[in-house]
């Protein structure tokens, strides 16, 4: 049995089971690096090497946690929910109710969009954004699963069809990795062949926001800190809080923009900016790192645990033999070719937990055997780009779950595999996998 399979498949099983995510991927690193021919020691010592891989990115988080929790220190979170109050005037007329509930999906969804292209910032507008409305989320009753699966399908579906910001990487990606692989192509054709794929993913998420999550669920109001009285303080602000705030915000997105490798400098520049002008007392400096580490300490451990995963599960050479155990099972026949490579794409990037990282792992196999069984050039640039992107949307390890559980279980009410994994998987990945399979056939 691949050693590849067995390792993604004891990792979901026990995340399901609410094994803590960095302890399952931890164990099915090490069963798979066993299983894949490795002894313990070099497991361990792979997996311990492998971490220092997303180390950058989750330093990036920390800071960011701490931005968030600064940002909630100058009473933009009470001013927001205020100025929606007296917009519903909350009397009971539910069809303002319903608007407001409306404008906020519609807000979101546009912010996460413009994340991976517009202004590519990825997922760090996230907890700079969320937790300051997640009570205005509590008072609207929002499902807070609803909300998962928007952010989710804004930080995946843009880059997947628009080349540009993040769509722009992921296009040169597929084109460069074809190219190597024996097939030069237009990268122009990238959107074409993947505007069918894209487009179930928007369908997935009409789903969830009429049918599956329409339903109000109830969060209690729990202040990000977990202690009332030292939040009660802050909960005061004026029109220079305010204004800070937001100029914190866009000194924030501007450093981005300029610095696209990497998210410390945007977001030291973020904090540096609060504690200067005094918008965040001086003092607080340690509650509000403290904060902010406790915040978003859960996503960076589960990135430096999966940058290990995925070293162990490469050094196992398992695969290669698994993307070779496919070519002798389809025999030409390109509905079974499609499905199986659509089944690949999946099972790695669920592992790897990034599409950009299970391209070149891909592509490899899929032109070759592409060209083998009669599939068109738009016809492969499809499966590649959607069985890369499949396992985006609902990976435990996905950067994409990870920052949207981070801004959504800032006060403690969202569960990472249950209430993001799950419902993202089922409303995005499953679209996804059903849709690029039958644009890969009729293409």
């Amino acid at each position: 049995m691949n050693a590849v399979i067995i390792a993604v498949l004891l990792m979901i099983l026990l995340s399901l089971l609410r094994v803590h995510v960095v302890l399952a991927i931890t164990l099915s690193a090490l069963v798979g690096g066993l299983l894949g021919g490795l002894d313990f020691s070099s497991t361990v010592q792979i997996f311990g090497n492998g971490l220092g891989g997303n180390a950058e990115i989750a330093f990036s988080y920390v800071l960011l946690g701490a931005f968030a929790v600064g940002l909630s220190r100058t009473g933009l979170p009470d001013f927001m929910v205020d100025r929606l109050q007296i917009w519903m005037k909350r009397n009971g007329e539910r069809e303002r109710d319903t608007l407001s509930r409306m404008l906020l999906f519609l807000m979101l969804l546009i912010v996460a969009s413009m994340s991976q292209n517009a202004v590519p910032v990825h997922i760090a507008f996230i907890p700079i954004l969320i937790p300051p409305i997640l009570l205005i989320l509590n008072r609207l009753e929002v499902d807070r699963r609803l909300i998962a699966c928007i952010l989710t399908f804004g930080l995946t579906a843009p880059y997947m069809l628009l080349p540009y910001g993040f769509g722009q990487i992921f296009h040169k990606t597929i084109a460069d990795n074809m190219e190597a692989s024996g097939l030069p192509i237009n990268i122009d054709l990238i959107p074409q062949a993947m505007l069918l794929p894209t487009a179930s993913t928007l369908i997935g998420l009409g789903i969830a926001v009429f049918i599956t999550y329409r339903q109000r669920r109830v969060y209690k109001d729990v202040p990000l800190s977990g202690d009332d009285s030292s939040m009660s303080e802050e909960k005061s602000y004026s029109t220079t809080s305010l204004l800070l705030a937001g100029l914190a915000v866009v000194v924030t997105v501007v450093v981005q923009s300029f610095y696209r490798d990497s998210m410390i400098p945007a977001a030291l520049a973020g904090l540096l900016l609060l504690f200067v002008t005094g918008a965040v007392k001086v003092k607080k400096t340690d509650e509000v790192m403290s904060e902010g580490i406790k915040m978003m300490g859960f996503i960076g451990f589960v990135m430096l645990s999966a940058a290990g995963f995925a070293d162990v599960i490469r050094e196992t050479g398992h695969v290669e033999s698994l993307v070779q155990n496919v070519a002798s099972m389809i025999n030409g026949n390109q509905i079974i070719a499609a499905l199986l490579m659509m089944v690949v794409g999946l099972i790695i990037t669920l592992g790897i937990g990034s599409s950009f990282s299970t391209i070149p792992i891909i592509t490899a196999l899929f032109v070759p055997l592409g060209l083998e069984v009669g599939m068109s050039t738009l016809a492969i640039i499809s499966i590649i780009g959607s069985a890369g992107a499949i396992g985006d949307a609902g990976a435990p390890a996905s950067d994409s779950t990870l920052g949207s559980t981070a801004g959504l279980n800032a006060d403690g009410q969202h569960d990472h595999i249950w209430d993001t994994c799950v419902p993202t998987f089922l409303h995005l990945t499953v679209p996804l996998f059903l849709v690029g399979w039958l644009t890969a056939i009729i293409l």
